[in-house]
């Protein structure tokens, strides 16, 4: 299965801790999708089996509809007569206002013309006479049914003819009397309704379906999407894919992809730290086994040269057997750097930190030193200008390898007749400086920031005739690093090199050193 059809699918299974597997993300949307749809029709049915056919049918008991008027008729009955009621209104308010405006057929034209807006028409008796119909005369069954029920059973021809009705008793100057009957055609109202009734639930419906689809929408881009995104990061970097960034907001989502993607940024630190781990070691290899190789065979041409009798004077031997103890040193030397590179990896170095004196440790150095190098012919000069009983914290037999492997890079690369290397002690801003500057070939400036990096090599040390593993001045900034210091190089090709390296002065002798001098 390629990625892109991995990536493709949001659903996914999740294993309880009993083992059965639940439902599906994407079958959880149609379930949510079903319930927003089917569960507002099964409340309204729940209302409306409780609540509302109930009324329905209190209403047609207590208004005389028979079967012909269903639920929907009942409910829109009380609609109808208040449409009735406003007609009927109309006809009160023209009354109270002039009674014998009722007798003239131009108003009774007007008034109707109103009432017809509300499904409605008058009709108008003065004396026991019809003076007026509004319903030109298309209606006289009604009205006849209306004139023989009782005047307070105004819905009793509803029954027969779909009308209701309303009479106004009219009081005429002369002490004339009439009727204004007000008749609303239930046949043209009761439809209206129910098609509105109809259409405000459809609607409804409508509203909800959309809404469902919407929130379904909604949650597959805002939840559905994320998801994906999230997991087709994961199968990039189960694919061993590092190369990708994911971002998708600020929720919970977002905060988990962000933390999706620190740890993509993480794993490939490692894949690129691995990667040039496994490139420093094999040029590890690589120098070790090419720098053991000329003191093999120099050690095993003397060795022969002392078993087939070259070598035939007492004299002779000697030097033999001296080249031979040297180049057994420089094979140590590098098996040595070899096992510190590996206590590197391997859980650093280990020290025995005490507080050491500056100048007594110093001193020792520089008898060592002088010995050592001017038994070679290199001229070595010490000074120490830190002050009296400065302290550090320091593992001493560190320290000295530290100093040990500084010294002997500069030994390395003496490229003049006049070989100098100088040691000078200095205190500056509560630290002591070790500075160690030789007069050998010096290195380029863009090679000083990369001296310290583990396998580097100059040119020179690359070309020239003494060679080493490149991880010496590695381990002095181990070592340096570990005593809190730091370490670093200024450089002139032909000139030569110094090396720079700072400790922290131990505070409390020095406040105690302070102390004591103003006390005196």
């Amino acid at each position: 299965m390629t990625d892109a059809l991995l990536c493709g699918q949001i659903s996914f299974d999740v294993v309880n801790a009993e083992g059965a597997t639940e439902v599906k993300f994407k079958t959880r949307l149609m379930i949510a999708f079903c319930l927003i749809a089917i569960l507002p029709i099964i409340l309204f049915a729940g209302i409306g089996t409780t609540f509302l056919i109930p009324q329905w049918k209190n209403m047609i008991k207590g208004y005389q509809l028979d079967d012909a008027y269903d639920g929907f008729a009942g409910a829109s009955l009380k609609i109808a007569e208040m449409l009735a009621d406003q007609a009927k209104t109309g006809v009160l308010e023209a009354e109270n206002k002039n009674s014998d405006e009722f007798l003239r057929d131009d108003f009774l034209g007007r008034l109707n013309e109103d009432c017809h807006k509300k499904n409605s028409f008058i009709v108008v008796f003065v004396d026991g006479e019809m003076t007026y119909n509004g319903s030109n005369n298309e209606s006289l069954a009604v009205i006849n049914s209306a004139l023989q029920a009782k005047k307070d059973e105004k819905y009793s021809i509803a029954q027969e003819y779909g009308f209701i009705y309303n009479v106004v008793n009219i009081n005429f100057s002369g002490g004339r009397k009439g009727e204004a009957y007000v008749f609303t055609d239930l046949n043209k109202t009761l439809p209206e309704i129910k098609d509105i009734t109809y259409l405000v639930l459809v609607t409804i419906l409508l509203i909800l379906a959309l809404t469902g689809v919407f929130l379904v929408f909604w949650l597959n881009r805002s939840i559905g999407r994320p998801i994906n995104a999230i997991r087709c990061a994961t199968q990039n970097i189960k694919d061993g894919n590092l190369d990708f960034s994911i971002k998708i907001g600020k929720d919970e989502l977002g905060k988990l992809a962000a933390d999706i993607d620190e740890l993509r940024k993480r794993l490939k630190e490692n894949a690129e730290e691995k990667v040039k781990q496994d490139e420093m070691s094999r040029q590890l290899i690589s120098n070790i086994s090419h720098d053991l190789k000329t003191p093999i065979t120099t050690i095993k041409g003397y060795a022969e040269g002392l078993l087939e009798g070259v070598a035939k004077t007492p004299e002779k031997q000697k030097k033999y057997l001296q080249t031979i103890a040297v180049k057994a040193d420089d094979m140590t030397r590098l098996i040595e750097e070899l096992t510190s590179y590996s206590k590197m990896d391997g859980g650093g170095l280990k020290y025995n930190f005490e507080d050491i004196d500056v100048k007594d440790f110093f001193d020792d150095c520089e008898y060592d030193y002088s010995n050592e190098l001017e038994s070679e012919g290199i001229d070595f000069t010490y000074s120490n200008y830190a002050p009296a009983g400065a302290r550090i914290k320091a593992d001493p037999e560190q320290l000295r390898r530290a100093l040990n492997n500084i010294v002997g890079n500069s030994v390395k690369y003496m490229n003049k007749n006049q070989r100098r290397i100088a040691l000078r002690i200095s205190e500056k801003n509560a630290r002591i400086r070790v500075e160690l500057e030789d007069n050998g070939c010096g290195m380029a400036a863009e090679d000083l920031p990369k001296i310290f990096d583990r396998f580097y090599r100059t040119d020179a040390s690359r070309h020239g005739p003494a060679q080493g593993s490149g991880i010496g001045l590695a381990i002095v900034k181990k070592i340096v690093e570990d005593h809190g210091g730091k370490v670093w190089a200024t450089s002139k090709e032909n000139t030569g090199t110094i090396m720079h390296m700072e400790f922290p002065m131990i505070k409390e002798e020095r406040e105690n050193e302070q102390d004591s001098y103003s006390g005196r």
